[in-house]
């Protein structure tokens, strides 16, 4: 085998939403795209909002010298200044453009994170279920991951996120508005884990990160809020994107704000700077930069993404599964009425529906399903999710 074998036991682990693309594929070339119910993939059908081809127009229009060129690792000045008021307002806090690095998305930024904080051996918590990529984001610089179970809402369970910390804990992730089961931490869950981690960490005589991945952060329903991490916790990052709100997964931007009080704040920054670099990324891409810069108080229309989640509440519910209903994001998580969700979702695949197993996301015992699709997927998938239910059932 020419490869690497960690990079085939990484293909072997995170094969299953792979697995269900290519399953896709197969089914539309056999059935007819049409008669397939696709829920496997969170990629955003929402165009971006009409202002984003207004500015990305003119800014590609735009002369003069050095507007394709390098520029400073961190961004350009502007863009982190937009950026930072931004975050600062949903912090609730003055955030510096200095304390803000534009990434190449928030992939990007989690890796330049990790790349800043973490030794060989240093851990880092993640809350399941998680995204996949959590493992292998933590493995790329030298870092070992330990799951965390959640509780059977999805909030955050303190007491076993306690029992995981070790002398070795550099940080924990946490995804809010959560993919993929879209729930949201609330202010006084995250208070009591940024006491936690205060507590713990002066126990050990270390520094341990929350590193919160916010991507969803403005696709929310029925008035919830998404709280400000920084009021929780002083050693805190925020790292997003603008790939969902937006609608730009593809043109990779990104960005990662720094708490003003955040311990040994400018050498962390001074690390991440770096990291961008040597990583590769160099710089955020620099159109890019400028475009979003423009465009930090507009979003998708979010109604769109509402009035999916309650068709597709009512289509499930009526169906008899069992699930949490999203507050955010455009994921549902329901319990499998199997104990095996694998086989669960193989009986989806009869009725033409592709779900991804929950153990995909380190939770077996449950699917997900993406609702970033059009009403008539939707509609149209309601009667197989009866006929699979009805066949579980049995």
């Amino acid at each position: 085998m020419p490869i690497a074998k960690k990079m085939q036991e990484f293909a072997e682990r995170s094969s299953w939403i792979r697995k269900m693309f290519e399953t896709g594929t197969l089914m539309k070339a056999q059935y007819g795209a049409e008669n397939v119910f696709d829920f496997s993939l969170g990629n955003p059908d929402l165009p971006p909002p009409p202002r984003f081809g207004e500015v990305l127009l003119r800014q590609a229009g735009a002369g003069g010298p050095g507007r394709h060129g390098y520029m400073a690792n961190n961004g350009y000045p502007e863009a982190r200044a937009a950026v930072a008021a931004r975050v600062g307002a949903e912090q609730g806090m003055t955030v510096a453009p200095d304390e803000v690095l534009m990434t190449c998305g928030a992939a990007g930024g989690l890796n330049v994170v990790m790349k800043a904080l973490l030794d060989p051996g240093d851990e880092v918590l993640i809350l399941a279920p998680f995204f996949v990529e959590y493992n292998f984001y933590v493995d790329n610089h030298g870092g070992v991951t330990r799951v965390v179970p959640t509780r059977e809402d999805f909030s955050l369970d303190l007491a076993a996120i306690e029992a995981a910390i070790t002398p070795r804990t550099k940080a924990i992730i946490v995804n809010s508005p959560n993919n993929p089961t879209g729930q949201i931490y609330a202010a006084s869950e995250l208070a009591d884990l940024g006491a936690l981690l205060a507590e713990a960490g002066g126990r050990h005589g270390t520094t341990i990160f929350l590193v919160a991945d916010e991507p969803y952060r403005k696709i929310v329903y029925d008035q919830w809020q998404v709280p400000s991490i920084f009021a929780a916790y002083p050693n805190s990052i925020v790292v997003s994107s603008s790939s969902k709100d937006l609608s730009l997964p593809g043109e990779r931007i990104g960005y990662a704000a720094v708490h003003p009080r955040c311990a040994d704040k400018g050498a962390l920054l001074g690390a991440m700077t770096l990291a961008n670099r040597i990583l590769g990324f160099v710089n955020a891409p620099a159109l890019m930069q400028r475009v979003v810069a423009e465009l930090q108080d507009v979003t998708v229309d979010c109604s769109i993404y509402a009035r999916r989640r309650q068709l597709f509440c009512k289509i499930l519910a009526e169906a008899g599964y069992d699930f949490v209903p999203p507050k955010g994001a455009f994921y549902l998580f329901p319990r499998s009425p199997l104990a095996d969700d694998v086989a669960f979702v193989a009986l989806l695949q009869e009725e033409k529906i592709l779900a991804v197993p929950g153990r995909g996301f380190g939770l077996p015992g449950h699917f997900r399903l993406a609702f970033c699709v059009e009403d008539r997927v939707i509609e149209g998938a309601a009667a197989g999710f009866a006929r699979a239910m009805a066949k579980a059932r049995r």
